[in-house]
């Protein structure tokens, strides 16, 4: 049997939240799922050795590079290539009346999709667990995974030197905007409390953005240098098997932070600038908020109230 999934939303931590959903209707139809994400999800680099996932389809609607898919006549192009793969079934987590009408055009026995033109007000999580538990009768209330090969994963300990006798920590400093970028003294403080009573090695996970940069070099010259090691010259397919290796992850609202939870590393989340369900979803992720904050949303802006001591604290709490 030979079943599509689509989720259309744009980042890696939108798909790495889906993944439940998607491995459930693997186990419900005893067969690995397709899926179709855009390019910004980079699917492939994380999803290539998930067992539950068959194909990954680009949906290419992106105005930088071809947009194979945009527009009228993407509709087109996107059933040629829907259709050369003969789906069984399509479940469209999408209310989007274009899905629809590519699903009738490709021609796939069987559909399940979003009611139509609905858009508003749909949770992530919410509403696709109750769109499976409706249309299917699932009931989905696991933790994303994402498998990555134990050959990897010890190959990666010999090539980065990674000693299972130090606290290993991954460090996400990165992020896709700037009010979700924790300082570097935060970091450097709780990595100061830590060397106290621990002997770590810390990944720094970040990308080449310039301000990413300046919190990453900050780091690398501080009096921690020598126990840094920078992952902005790898992609996220050669991190993977280094963030399975590490003890603890304190991570930004970022890309590694969903990784991070999805490998199954503890994964504390500082949520600064972000909805608290995008930090809080997993069994694995234990989100900070800023100080003197209930709740956190999109206006919040609260870098420089995260507290370093609550992380440490955290740290303490859970590591292993």
């Amino acid at each position: 049997m030979k079943i599509l999934a689509v989720q259309n939303r744009m980042g890696i931590g939108d798909t790495i939240i889906f993944l439940p959903f998607i491995k459930a209707l693997s186990e419900k139809f005893n067969s690995p799922i397709s899926i179709l994400v855009k390019e910004s999800s980079k699917a492939h680099q994380y999803l290539y050795q998930t067992k539950y996932i068959d194909k990954i389809l680009i949906l290419d609607r992106d105005k930088k590079n071809k947009n194979r898919h945009g527009g009228f006549f993407g509709i087109f192009n996107l059933v040629k290539d829907i259709k050369k793969h003969n789906f069984d079934k399509i479940i469209i987590f999408s209310s989007s009346l274009r899905f629809s009408l590519i699903a009738k055009f490709s021609k796939i026995p069987e559909v399940y999709q979003y009611p139509l033109l609905k858009k508003k007000k749909q949770h992530i999580i919410d509403t696709p667990r109750k769109f499976l538990k409706d249309k299917l009768n699932l009931n989905v209330n696991k933790d994303p995974e994402v498998q990555i090969s134990n050959t990897l994963v010890s190959k990666s300990v010999k090539e980065f030197q990674i000693n299972k006798d130090e606290t290993n920590i991954l460090l996400g400093i990165g992020g896709s905007g700037p009010t979700k970028r924790i300082p570097a003294h935060t970091f450097l403080n709780v990595m100061k409390k830590l060397t106290k009573i621990k002997k770590c090695k810390f990944f720094l996970a970040t990308g080449k953005d310039n301000n990413e940069q300046i919190i990453l070099n900050e780091i690398l010259n501080s009096n921690f240098k020598n126990l840094c090691i920078p992952l902005d010259d790898l992609s996220i397919k050669e991190i993977l098997p280094i963030i399975k290796n590490c003890n603890i992850s304190i991570c930004n609202d970022s890309s590694f932070g969903h990784l991070s939870a999805a490998l199954g590393i503890k994964t504390i989340t500082l949520m600064a600038d972000t909805p608290l369900v995008y930090g809080s979803y997993s069994s694995k992720m234990f989100p900070i908020i800023p100080d003197g904050e209930k709740i956190v949303s999109h206006n919040t802006r609260g870098k420089e109230k995260i507290n370093p001591q609550k992380i440490f604290d955290t740290i303490i709490k859970i590591i292993d």
